[in-house]
């Protein structure tokens, strides 16, 4: 029999109707053949219940971490619990699974631990009896015996390491959307679903600023090459209901040009007035920011007037801002800077696609496109299959509509 993942996230688990739903789900896989695994988050709005619980008995402080993962670890073990008393009542065999019984052993980094090992021998033996296995995503233990937790995206993370762990045939991730789009569809009507799209370039869209899927479960899924479809929990079962499936790049028909636009509006922009211009000056202003853990993404450097000076623009996430400030005011007598400004009025949109390694004049499209609304360009990031510039906050929307326009994504 062929091995399954399913993973339904909080709003796909959101209340016992929903639970039932998903159950039928599985059930008409298990009954097609499929040995099934099955990965379940938190019921929707628990997981902030129990953060908002662990903040009124003191947590926070460094020394609580591993008792505030043991509290919101219990999320996912009662979605488990329900989630297998409602699979047995459809006549099936099913057990809940928690992450230590699983096998997913992790660092130490309550909070955001990384799996570093997934034993599957247990859960794929048991899947293999004809037992469904409902095992808790965003969770597992350290090598003393410690729960932890995976932090964001960690339950789709879990079922990528399980699909690998197991040697499944595919990973299906149930959500709230029937796939991965084009573009937001709330900004650009014409943005249609994907049926293909490779790692890579679902790696850059999670990045960029699509909510779909987040890095680390792509990261994963690429690194051990294990087929991930995302698809919809709310299309009624026996309907269609194909999901965009990611895959690696060889099992791509043809390569486009672009395939998605993404945005981002979590973007600040920090401004270095008179920096000295001198080698190893940007050395000393990105280690601090290294010191700090800060994220850097877009960087230009130009000369000021009179060429001694010269003035430096990055961007870092909105929740990076004032420590990004305070560790570079704290280093200014040793990187000599006159002024700091912070912009948070800003936003990001990219465009993204395999056929930009191959295909020229992308940029002159994305320039030409955005200059025809009049949108100035205040930075640009490049890597081999996308293009980053930053904008104006007011005109993101605006600027996802002509791009998707200008590369024809609307057809």
């Amino acid at each position: 029999m062929a091995r399954l993942v399913m993973k339904f996230g909080g709003t796909s688990v959101g209340t016992l109707d929903r639970m039932r739903a998903a159950a039928a789900r599985v059930k008409a896989e298990a009954d097609a053949g499929e040995s099934v695994a099955v990965v379940v988050s938190a019921m929707a709005g628990e997981t902030n219940r129990l953060v908002d619980l662990a903040a009124e008995a003191g947590a926070g402080a460094p020394e609580t971490r591993d008792e505030t993962d043991v509290l919101l670890a219990t999320g996912e073990q009662a979605s488990a619990a329900l989630f297998a008393m409602i699979l047995r009542g459809t006549g099936l065999k099913a057990r809940s699974w928690q992450g230590w019984q699983a096998g997913v052993q992790t660092t130490g980094a309550h909070g955001k631990a990384r799996i570093s090992d997934f034993d599957g021998a247990a859960l794929g033996a048991a899947i293999d009896s004809g037992e469904v296995a409902v095992l808790t995503g965003f969770q597992g233990m350290t090598e003393d015996g410690r729960v932890t937790t995976l932090g964001r995206g960690g339950s789709d993370l879990s079922a990528v390491a399980a699909a690998a762990a197991l040697k499944a045939g595919r990973c299906d991730i149930y959500t709230d959307v029937d796939g991965v789009y084009t573009t937001d569809p709330r900004i650009v009507k014409s943005a249609h679903r994907i049926d293909r799209i490779s790692f890579e370039e679902m790696l850059e869209l999670a990045s960029l600023g699509a909510k779909v899927l987040h890095t680390r479960s792509v990261e994963l899924a690429a690194a051990k090459r294990v087929p991930l479809r995302v698809l919809s929990s709310f299309v009624e079962l026996g309907n269609p209901n194909p999901g965009t499936l990611l895959c690696p790049e060889d099992q791509i028909m043809e390569e486009r040009i672009v395939t998605g636009v993404a945005y981002t509006r979590d973007e600040a922009k920090i401004t270095l007035l008179g920096l000295p211009e001198v080698p190893g000056t940007a050395a000393k202003v990105f280690a601090c920011l290294a010191e700090a853990d800060i994220n850097v993404d877009m960087i230009v450097q130009s000369p000021a007037r009179g060429g001694e000076h010269a003035n430096m623009v990055f961007t870092v996430s909105m929740g990076e801002v004032e420590r990004a400030k305070a560790a570079i005011i704290a280093a200014k007598e040793i990187i000599s800077f006159k002024d700091i400004v912070a912009d948070e009025d800003v936003s990001k949109v990219s465009v993204i696609g395999l056929g930009m390694r191959s295909h020229s004049g992308v940029a002159h499209t994305m320039f030409s496109a955005l200059a025809s609304k009049g949108i100035s360009i205040e930075a640009v990031s490049t890597s081999e299959i996308k293009i980053s510039v930053l904008i104006r906050s007011e005109y993101t929307e605006l600027a996802v509509r002509a791009l998707h326009t200008a590369f024809g994504l609307d057809a």
